[in-house]
């Protein structure tokens, strides 16, 4: 049988952004800047490394702007700052961001609890900040977050996220990402999600952002790529999850995923090594293990040592 996957696969590193800012302490400007570090290191070239919010909502983040400052300046990388209005998006290019990113969440309930406002309110929101990070010479890309599920309204139609998609596409974003922010969605989902989407948007690139929550997200992973998606996220070690969704736990460990990736010959310019040497040192740094599995694991084939 012959597989449907594409030759090559970008990975969006967020672990540094939604992975920490899940932390119930904040961590030192000097760690995340560290953690980044190794990510840039171990080949990563797009990674989330700040949210520009108000810090009293998401005190792990009340750095970002000596986290930009403390980051090597490199043409190759690409570095994302989260934002939700007009002010985070100035503070964001004032950091010298390369990349802004967008949520809006596709059930109002969930968007008021996360953003203190309506879906429809984001929406207007994320045109704004789109026109104004454009202006400034930064890529503006949107996440359609909890397209998947709803852990206050439950399922979530089909056609909401196709609205909410076509909708933040007036905007031209480099990308539109969906996002499984609970950990709700199954691969069938998946399969369905981005074909209505990818009919609904035809030429807008489509990036996916699954948790594993429920253990799906690498075999969410695997139905991404079978509809053609060629941009994954993924957390070093699988830290992260969501604030301000219940039990939204664990999002899918970039050295997990990397490993499926790579046993099916697909390229992504990352060194798994490097990402489980990161992730061994990211729990060591937090003081408790990390949920990925090659942290426990390792690679396989492991590497033969000389005798």
């Amino acid at each position: 049988m012959t597989l449907r996957l594409p030759d090559a696969v970008e990975i969006v590193e967020v672990g540094p952004r939604d992975g920490l800012q899940n932390e119930p302490t904040v961590v030192p400007t000097a760690l995340k800047v560290e953690f980044i570090r190794r990510a840039i290191d171990a080949g990563l070239r797009r990674i989330e490394v700040a949210s520009f919010v108000n810090p009293k909502r998401v005190p792990q983040m009340a750095d970002a702007e000596d986290v930009l400052a403390a980051l090597p300046q490199r043409e190759d990388v690409h570095y994302v700052g989260l934002v939700l209005n007009r002010k985070g998006v100035e503070r964001a290019i004032a950091a010298g961001c390369s990349e802004i990113g967008m949520a809006v969440v596709a059930s109002d309930t969930f968007n008021q609890r996360n953003q203190g406002v309506t879906t429809d309110e984001s929406i207007a929101a994320w045109l704004d900040i789109a026109r104004t990070a454009k202006a400034a010479g930064l890529r503006a890309q949107v996440t359609v977050s909890a397209a998947f599920g709803c852990p206050f309204e439950g399922e979530v139609p089909v056609e909401r996220v196709v609205e909410i998609a076509q909708r933040v596409a007036a905007a031209a974003p480099c990308e539109i990402a969906l996002a499984d922010t609970i950990g709700a969605g199954v691969p069938s989902q998946v399969t369905d999600i981005v074909g209505r989407v990818r009919e609904a948007v035809p030429g807008l690139p489509l990036r996916c952002h699954f948790h594993n929550t429920r253990n799906t997200g690498v075999a969410n992973a695997y139905a991404a790529l079978e509809a053609g998606v060629t941009v994954l996220d993924g957390s070093i070690g699988g830290i992260g999850g969501c604030p301000f969704a219940p039990a939204a736990t664990g999002n899918l460990p970039t050295e997990d995923l990397l490993y499926l990736l790579t046993r099916m010959g697909v390229r992504t310019g990352v060194d798994l090594e490097a990402l489980i040497a990161t992730g061994r040192w990211l729990q060591e740094q937090l003081g408790r293990p990390v949920p990925g599995a090659l942290v426990k694991a390792g690679p396989f084939p492991r590497r033969r040592v000389a005798d």
